[in-house]
């Protein structure tokens, strides 16, 4: 089953959200949310892999279109990976729906799916009598 959207985690240490969000959007994010974490690692954790697990964190979770998942998680993995003062990890996780989104056009203005007048349209989707499920055009 293929995703139109993924979201992509990157758990960095405190002060690295931006390093994040310039390295995902030099390959297409448009955005993310930041949230404030705690960390907690198991002492042979760090002895095994060599680092030491500062406490305070920032969790940044972005939406991306699948196509853009990995690209994005490789910058990541160069910019604020384990081998970085950012410390960071990300991960993605598929999306089965979303709402609220907005595309932009070529020329960058956003667009709602909806159509020249500005009415809301389903998106090329149309309905079948017999068995009531969507099919695209």
């Amino acid at each position: 089953m293929e995703f139109e959207y993924e979201m992509i985690c990157c758990i960095v240490n405190t002060g690295y959200s931006e390093a994040v969000m310039d390295a995902a959007r030099e390959f297409g994010a448009r955005g993310g949310t930041v949230l404030h974490a705690r960390g907690t690692a198991n002492p042979e954790a760090e002895t095994f892999f060599r680092i030491t697990v500062q406490p305070e964190k920032e969790m940044v979770m972005i939406l991306v279109p699948a196509k853009l998942k990995d690209d994005i998680l490789h910058a990541l993995y160069k910019a604020v990976g384990l081998n970085t003062p950012g410390q960071g990890i990300a991960f993605s996780l598929p999306v089965d729906r979303a709402v609220g989104l907005a595309e932009g056009d070529e020329d960058g203005n956003k667009t709602d799916g909806g159509d020249e007048d500005g009415n809301k349209t389903d998106g090329g989707a149309k309905k079948t009598a017999e068995s009531g499920a969507a099919e695209k055009d």
